[in-house]
């Protein structure tokens, strides 16, 4: 590999890095991607239940995706700390 080889990947790595959130936004990206996928399933399965699975269940879907998101967003956000300690109170964390 030649220096301009390796000049160019380390631009490309950087270009890769500067795209990416820093490492202590973790605990928020993962709540944001928990609550809306969980919210996601959860809509579908209460509108496939209240309205039937029918040519609509995608629109009714998204109509309550659209509140029950953000709501339960703010729910795992608000719960996070109950939910750390609650796993630190019962699981065995080996000696380091």
């Amino acid at each position: 590999m030649t220096d301009a080889d390796q000049t160019v990947e380390t631009a490309q790595q950087r270009r890769v890095r500067r795209y990416k959130l820093h490492h202590r936004t973790a605990p928020v990206v993962s709540a944001f991607f928990m609550a809306g996928i969980m919210a996601l399933i959860m809509c579908t399965a209460i509108a496939a239940v209240n309205g039937g699975v029918t040519a609509d269940l995608p629109a009714r879907t998204l109509r309550a995706y659209a509140f029950a998101m953000p709501t339960a967003f703010l729910c795992v956000l608000l719960v996070r700390p109950l939910v750390v300690r609650l796993t630190a109170w019962i699981v065995h964390h080996p000696a380091a």
